[in-house]
């Protein structure tokens, strides 16, 4: 596990908290992520929230960025609504973001705190999903 934080991308903090704070009404929607993609681009989404466990509002980013054909993210931010400011991600969003861009960076911290943190920080001693699959010149 590495220590160092890098660079927080304000642009992307503030993007997620302008939808968070126009997008977020009542209790479906609670919070809102932002994702830098490579190319610079910023895409935005919030949580669908649902007694059955619906998405978290990083999952849905991922969604959205790939209907944007966006294959890489560099950074990624959640803020929740009536200004909680930015939140960590949960358990599974860590599982998912880890499996899905290793080497994704995510904004943490509250107030002048903030900090991006490789997303393999969030999850030390991690479950690989792609180590469970064969290699094609494995397999039998």
């Amino acid at each position: 596990m590495t220590t160092e934080a890098h660079h927080v991308d304000q642009e992307l903090v503030r993007a997620a908290a302008d939808v968070a704070r126009t997008r977020c009404r009542g209790d479906n929607h609670t919070v809102a992520a932002a994702a830098r993609a490579r190319d610079g681009r910023i895409v935005t989404a919030v949580n669908a929230y649902h007694f059955t466990g619906g998405p978290c509002a990083e999952m849905v980013v991922i969604g959205a960025a790939a209907a944007q054909g966006v294959q890489e993210l560099d950074t990624i931010v959640a803020v929740g609504d009536r200004d909680r400011g930015v939140l960590p991600p949960c358990g599974r969003c860590r599982q998912v973001l880890l499996d899905y861009f290793p080497g994704l960076g995510v904004v943490v911290g509250r107030g002048d705190r903030l900090r991006t943190v490789p997303i393999s920080d969030l999850l030390p001693e991690s479950y690989v999903w792609a180590d469970h699959q064969l290699d094609a010149g494995q397999a039998e």
